[in-house]
């Protein structure tokens, strides 16, 4: 197909492979001790009575880039504890989370009181959310609320790396709080053609404030590189985890699912479009839960955009065929996820990218024998190309996601409050641990430079 050849002539720089976020590969000073035990290895956590599952074959021609392959392995059992955990998202799982079960016996009710008590419930569950994001969206961020200065910080070590720099662990000089520093270099970012997602990316971040989704404290920019500061989110990517455990059971997948859904939600709301979704750039906090990070491809789209960008495993059709497109992408990149999740690798997975695309639009998914029914139904309905009968595409929104009967359990009030416990809660020792993150190799170069020339200098007046 002509067209595809078209998109692989033009994906060199705007699709982005299967790494870390971006960073860059200057340092301010770098600090050549690290904090103490601060990336010292820890015990993972456990997916209580999982049996063991076999290494995932990894094919001898395999990219250096992340990627889960498929594996022959045998499904994990879905009745485990941290299963049952998971799956407990209804108001009576979350009250026998509380010590309600256990062999305890409630009092009986009759059903009409025991359904106005729920609802009554429900009303102030709603109320208290309303609240909480009136709260969060009340206050508009200004420009001298969003930006800092980069000698507030002491600069450790590196937790992630990217096309144009790396990530560093820093550490506010006054208050002591950690914090992830992104650094881009400008020379890299204009060659890459991605000074508008680069500067979309700063305004998306300041807008936003979402539980769900990375924090900005601010940005800055020297001569060189231009600095995101952003909320340490403790518990690394939730790719690391996938990894580690090849696959998760079905109801571990929901959680995770169903909170990316709220983040999307948020978004949409504000007309905003992710276009980078993979377990990548999902992060897991102290609690367990989800925060999506990188939002260099986010845009502000109020009908459609042409832009050629995101992962290639996770594109959907109307992207690689150039139509023009909008909200629909990030659902269809959910029910890739959810398939991945779960099978522990993409639905559409090719090392060729060019058969990757093909096999994209043709739509053809082979279903691991074992997957769950339910969930198979929901991906399907998901990863449809015709966008008439795409579920969140519909009249109602996500709203026919979240009442589809994969997540028939789900108390989304609850969820949105965080109330749910999660099934993983990643190890920490100290505070900033970087032990949930891969290393990598460092640089002996210096943040701060104020006196060479930059020639970018009107590229990025936000900063």
């Amino acid at each position: 197909m002509a067209f595809i050849n078209k998109i692989l002539q033009k994906t060199k720089h705007k699709i982005g492979d299967r790494d870390s976020s971006g960073g860059s590969s200057n340092t301010m000073m770098l600090e050549k001790t690290i904090l103490p035990d601060m990336d010292s290895p820890t015990n993972p956590p456990m997916l209580p009575n999982t049996p063991a599952v076999s290494q995932p074959h990894t094919y001898s021609t395999m990219p250096p880039q992340k990627h889960v392959v498929p594996s022959n392995a045998p499904m994990p059992a879905t009745h485990t504890n941290v299963a049952v955990r998971a799956a407990s998202f209804s108001v009576g799982a979350y009250g026998a989370h509380q010590g309600l079960c256990a062999g305890q016996t409630q009092p009986t009710q009759p059903i009409q009181s025991q359904q106005q008590a729920q609802q009554q419930t429900q009303h102030q569950q709603q109320h208290q959310i309303q609240q909480l994001q009136q709260a969060l969206t009340a206050h508009e961020r200004s420009y001298e609320d969003t930006h800092v200065r980069l000698d507030e910080f002491e600069v450790f070590r590196t937790v992630g790396t990217g096309s144009f720099g790396r990530v560093r662990l820093v550490r506010h000089r006054t208050t002591g709080k950690y914090y992830a520093m992104k650094v881009l270099r400008k020379s890299h970012v204009v060659r890459a053609k991605q000074v508008e997602h680069v500067n979309s990316e700063r305004r998306i971040l300041a807008e936003c404030s979402c539980p769900f989704i990375v924090y900005m404290l601010g940005t800055c920019q020297d001569r060189q590189n231009l600095y995101f500061f952003m909320e340490y989110v403790v518990g690394g990517e939730l790719f690391t985890y996938l990894r580690r455990y090849h696959r998760f059971p079905p109801p571990v997948a929901k959680f995770y699912a169903a909170e990316v859904l709220l983040a999307l939600e948020y978004l949409h709301e504000r007309s905003i479009i992710w276009r980078d979704t993979k377990p990548e750039n999902i992060l897991l906090d102290e609690r367990g839960h989800v925060k999506l990070t990188d939002m260099g491809f986010a845009k502000k789209v109020v009908d459609r955009t042409w832009t050629l960008c995101g992962t290639p495993d996770y594109l959907a059709p109307e992207v690689i065929q150039a139509k023009g497109y909008g909200r629909s992408v990030d659902w269809w990149a959910l029910g890739i996820l959810i398939f991945e999740m779960i099978a522990g690798y993409p639905p559409f997975y090719d090392e060729d990218h060019y058969r990757l695309y093909e096999k994209i639009l043709a739509g053809r998914i082979q279903w691991p024998p074992q997957f769950d029914p339910v969930a198979r139904d929901l991906v399907s309905r998901l990863l449809t190309a015709d966008l008439s009968r795409r579920l969140g595409n519909l009249h109602r929104g996500s709203a026919d996601i979240k009442e589809h009967r994969w997540f028939a359990e789900v108390d989304w009030n609850r969820l949105a409050a965080r109330e749910i416990p999660a099934p993983l809660i990643p190890p920490q020792k100290v505070a900033g641990d970087t032990s949930n993150f891969d290393k990598y190799p460092e640089t002996t170069e210096t943040y701060g430079d104020m006196i060479s020339e930059d020639p970018y200098s009107n590229l990025f007046v936000e900063f």
